[in-house]
């Protein structure tokens, strides 16, 4: 391609067109530029081209302007024009693979992250981690998180459509869609080639579906961009975000409306973002007033978000003393009504890049996108839990929820398991589209075994045997009906299962104890298998079976908790097979005395008898004997020299089913 591309520069340059045309045209094409009106910088810029006048400036202008107005297809593809020319400069590699990465192309864009560190050593640590950041992506769209992303059917336009919010009665959205005014188009935004960002509300016609969307009245939609915003439903407040034109400082300056572009060279004003609220009463958004902490004149204060008590504030701004170019702040209400002074969220949540678009989920979470933290390209979302004084890590909510393109203005529900969403993901031009979001539980396979195990004499090792023909009933949590199947041959069995859902496993034969076994698939796809073990003892009576796992510290009686867990499945044998009783027995090694031994070991078996009748066990069904060092398993009696692991082979905990034992069912 790019040899390609020079050997079309040398056509043009070879042709030539009279120097004063195209000095006309650059400097026509560089004041749309520098005055942000992009949509038509990139006609005047290709016209240019097309008059055969082609130069780095030109071609970077136009990957330039494809970049601010968020086409990563086309940036990526004039990038790679600009570093084709001998004396473009490093940077424009690195903008080749953002634009890269923008367009999952996690390769190219590994690669080109690399050789930018090369060619600017000073930046070799920032080309690593975004290099790292590709390995990630592509891992994580190797093994995505269980949601179906859909674009929403009816609030969605051909522009930029963004950051939902519900009311009691609709749902609210920024948009920069054209309107239609007596068959007159609106002003058209010469940024995008679209409107300005107005407030929308479309009313809702039952729990999924709306009415076509509505904008609200001139006092909260200036002819200006507004949005986006926020809700308060217990007060009826609306807190928005409405953009200012304003003169501009030689510092930092953020003329974007929804991303904090940083802007060009030579120009004289710039864009600035300020809160406002408008109280609604039935149709009307009254009383506008703007914030108490706005300064349009120095800096953006924007992208609303308030905690349903109304208690605080959360807003992005890049005031002085942030951490990045744009930060999360909060302020709190004072006893009065008014808003205590911008508390910076802190580096749980700001980095040196851009946190914006912040929103509150129905479950307490704080939520935001950013390019700071470790993503998939562009802006990408975060959670955070906790309170606005100790948020815990970011978290990226990871894909499909977030892709290669800006993700952001998430509206999750109270379980965080469906909402809605805006992103660029199908946007052909860089717009913004609205999306619902669900998760599913992943279909998988349960791979079982029903096995028995048996003391080798003279040992604590056990063999192994399969044990066939046992009914298995697999029951669903909130289900009635169980699936019943039988085990095979060598004991094998097979369920369908689906991740997250809570099932209990019971296994039954004539002649052994029943068993039931709870289990929660963690499936990631339909193609994994779980695979779980049910071992089964016979239900002869004076038969030991040892407990596996049953410690207990030196010279104590005291259940610990790795053996309370052991109990507990002895817990659930007994309440599997209601009519047995059963002799629960604690042995010792040989060391100590034989009186210490027997005390010491009745105290232990009644301490674990005593566990399970705290589990709601009949007492009547239970007996603790303590045999000391009477029934050695090994050759470690008194006088031998042995290993402790021989030593630990005796001190083992046992019970049997007592003859004569079956009581009526309990």
């Amino acid at each position: 391609m790019r040899t390609k591309f020079t050997l079309l520069l040398l056509l043009w340059l070879s042709v030539g067109i009279p120097a004063a045309i195209t000095a006309q045209d650059m400097k026509q094409a560089d004041k749309y530029f520098h005055n942000y009106e992009f949509s038509l910088a990139l006609d005047a810029y290709k016209a240019i081209l097309d008059k055969g006048e082609p130069n780095l400036t030109v071609v970077q202008r136009i990957a330039d302007s494809y970049r601010i107005l968020n086409n990563s297809k086309e940036a990526e593809f004039w990038y790679a024009q600009a570093i084709a020319f001998p004396e473009s400069d490093p940077s424009n590699i690195f903008l080749y693979a953002e634009s890269a990465k923008r367009n999952a192309n996690y390769s190219k864009a590994k690669k080109l992250f690399l050789d930018y560190g090369h060619k600017v050593p000073g930046q070799a640590a920032l080309a690593l981690k975004m290099a790292a950041s590709c390995d990630t992506a592509l891992l994580w769209m190797q093994k995505p998180l269980s949601f179906n992303v859909q674009k929403h059917a009816e609030v969605n336009s051909n522009a930029a459509d963004f950051s939902p919010v519900k009311t009691s009665d609709g749902l609210l959205f920024a948009s920069d869609r054209l309107l239609v005014d007596n068959k007159k188009q609106t002003e058209r935004n010469n940024w995008t080639g679209h409107g300005y960002i107005q407030l929308y509300l479309a009313k809702a016609t039952s729990d999924s579906t709306y009415a076509a969307p509505v904008p609200l009245p001139p006092s909260v939609n200036t002819a200006y961009h507004n949005g986006p915003a926020a809700y308060l439903e217990k007060e009826k407040v609306l807190y928005f975000t409405r953009t200012h034109v304003v003169k501009r400082s030689a510092g930092h300056t953020n003329p974007d409306p929804t991303s904090w572009f940083k802007g060009t060279d030579n120009r004289t004003h710039t864009n600035r973002h300020g809160i406002y609220t408008a109280e609604r009463k039935g149709e009307k958004w009254e009383n506008v007033k703007p914030f108490k902490y706005n300064n349009t004149n120095d800096f953006s204060i924007g992208h609303p978000a308030v905690t349903p008590d109304g208690q605080v504030l959360y807003f992005v701004s890049d005031m002085p003393g942030g951490l990045g170019e744009t930060d999360i702040y909060y302020c709190e209400r004072q006893s009065d009504g008014s808003w205590g002074k911008p508390v910076n969220a802190g580096s749980t949540i700001n980095t040196i890049g851009r946190e914006s678009f912040v929103s509150l989920g129905e479950d307490g979470s704080l939520y935001f996108s950013s390019d700071g933290h470790l993503g998939m390209g562009g802006l990408d979302m975060f959670k955070a839990v906790g309170s606005h004084k100790a948020w815990s890590k970011a978290v990226n909510l990871k894909y499909p929820l977030n892709t290669a393109h800006d993700d952001f203005g998430i509206l999750p529900d109270s379980t965080g398991s469906k909402g809605m969403l805006a992103s660029g993901r199908l946007g052909q031009n860089g717009s913004d589209d609205i999306f619902t979001f669900e998760s599913f539980k992943v279909p998988c396979t349960l791979i079982g075994k029903t096995i028995e195990r048996f003391a080798i004499a003279g040992t604590s090792k056990k063999a192994e045997e399969p044990v066939d023909h046992v009914l298995l009933q697999l029951t669903e949590e909130g289900s009635a009906t169980p699936l019943e199947v039988y085990s095979d041959d060598k004991g094998g069995f097979v369920f369908p299962v689906k991740a997250g859902t809570n099932y209990t496993i019971k296994g039954t034969k004539p002649g052994y104890l029943t068993q039931t076994l709870a289990i929660t698939p963690d499936c990631r796809y339909n193609t994994d298998s779980v695979k779980v073990e049910m071992i089964f003892n016979r239900s002869a009576p004076d038969k030991p079976i040892v407990l596996d796992n049953i410690f207990y510290d030196l010279d104590k009686h005291n259940i610990r908790p790795d053996a309370a867990k052991e109990l507990d499945k002895l817990v659930q044998t007994l309440n599997d097979n209601p009519t047995i009783r059963i002799e629960l027995s604690s042995h010792t090694d040989s060391r100590q005395s034989h009186r210490y031994n027997e005390m010491l070991s009745q105290l232990r078996a009644q301490a674990a008898v005593d566990y399970i009748i705290s589990k709601g066990i009949n007492r009547d069904r239970l007996k603790a004997k303590g045999y000391g060092e009477t029934k050695l398993i090994n050759r470690c009696k008194d006088g031998v020299s042995c290993f402790e692991a021989e030593h630990q082979e005796n001190r083992r905990t046992e019970f049997k089913i007592l003859k004569q034992s079956t009581i009526s069912a309990l």
